[in-house]
This record gives C-alpha cells, sequence and structure tokens, in this order.
C-alpha cells in the first residue's frame, strides 16, 4: 500500500468545515451557479458538507425536488449538498408543504429563507410537525408589515441614500413571537442572520 506524505509544516489541519447555510442557484439560476459549482468551491475552500436552503426556482419544496438536489450532488462528487425543504409551498407562506415526504427524501430541516412566517398559526403548525419528524425550523424572521418594502437598515445610511429603511422591530418582534412557539412546541429552531441588539438578547434570555 502506497503512503502518500504531505508537508504540513506551518500549516493547520482541522477536520472537513460543515456550512449550515448556503444558497446554491439550481434549480433555476444556473448561469450564476450550479449545484456542481457551488459544491467545488466549496471543496476549495475546505468545507465537505454543505445545507442548501430552498429559494430556488422551482422552490425546493417537494419531495422530488429533494431527490433532484442530492441526484446532482452525488453526480458532482465534490462538496456533499444536503438540502433544506421549504416550509412552505412556494414560499408564499399559505399551504405547509409535505414535511413527512420531503424527510423520507433526506431534508435536514425546513425554512422559508428569504421570508418570515407571516401568521401565527402557520408558523405553530410547521413547529408542530417539525418537532414530530425532530427536524430544526430554519427561519428567517421578518415581518413584512413592518418591513415596508424597505432595502437597508432604517438608520443613518438610508436617510443619506434616500432609501426606504427597514425598522429594528420588523425582525425582532417575529423572532420574539418564534421563541414562545418553539418553546410551546418543544420544536428545535434555529434563526437566522441576526441583525439587532434586541434579538441577540432575545435570544439570551430564551
Amino acid at each position: 500500500m502506497e503512503v502518500k506524505e504531505i508537508d504540513v509544516n506551518g500549516k493547520i489541519v482541522v477536520p472537513g468545515f460543515i456550512d449550515v447555510h448556503v444558497h446554491l442557484r439550481e434549480p433555476g439560476f444556473e448561469e450564476k451557479e450550479t449545484i456542481e459549482s457551488g459544491a467545488r468551491a466549496a471543496v476549495k475552500g475546505g468545507f465537505t458538507t454543505i445545507f442548501a436552503m430552498p429559494n430556488t426556482h422551482p422552490i425546493i419544496d417537494s419531495p422530488e425536488l429533494i431527490s433532484y438536489i442530492y441526484e446532482k450532488s452525488e453526480a458532482a462528487d465534490y462538496a456533499k449538498v444536503i438540502p433544506i425543504g421549504a416550509i412552505t409551498e412556494g414560499e408564499k407562506g399559505i399551504q405547509l408543504t409535505d414535511f413527512e415526504g420531503m424527510k423520507e427524501k433526506g431534508a435536514i430541516g425546513f425554512s422559508d429563507d428569504g421570508r418570515g412566517i407571516q401568521t401565527d398559526t402557520l408558523m405553530r403548525e410547521a413547529m408542530k410537525k417539525a418537532r414530530q419528524l425532530h427536524l430544526p425550523i430554519i427561519a428567517h424572521v421578518e415581518d413584512e408589515t413592518l418591513a415596508k418594502g424597505g432595502v437597508i437598515h432604517d438608520g443613518e445610511m438610508a436617510k443619506r441614500l434616500q432609501v426606504p429603511g427597514i425598522p429594528s422591530e420588523a425582525e425582532y418582534v417575529q423572532l420574539k413571537r418564534d421563541i414562545k412557539l418553539a418553546e410551546e412546541t418543544g420544536v428545535h429552531y434555529h434563526v437566522c442572520h441576526v441583525s439587532t441588539k434586541e434579538s441577540v438578547q432575545l435570544i439570551r434570555e430564551a
């Protein structure tokens, strides 16, 4: 058996990294990135496993599309791509997806990343179903009635650029709701891209 020696003097040796939140653009936006090119880039950066968010076109909201991601990942044979299924069909916030079917095909969790779940009842039902399946809800928290189409934080830069701002409460009000619902349902809850001090305090208290 041939033994290959690599000189790592002056280098740092670590296990392969795992990125739990990536945005691959396939299906639908292959001109920007494919599963193969994204997985190859991940390996170049030391990542052996990446979790792909579902906000592609079409949205990853069915067992068939979960299978599609795995097939593409296996064919590429770079970093392992594990799909996250959408919470609602088309990420429209109206009808829950087939959680059971997507788990059966290998979904690692559920998220409408890029959009917050706007109704309390729908989020509660999503959490209850995810809890039964022992999978996490991975939330983008944003109250659209408070965000009102803003594009950056409602602060000095928004005023200087004269663009609509998003107030901090658009994030932390929905997070506060989700924390309470997660406590009630017992779901494993993960909140993405936290950006306000109030959110940090809520998480600390939770």
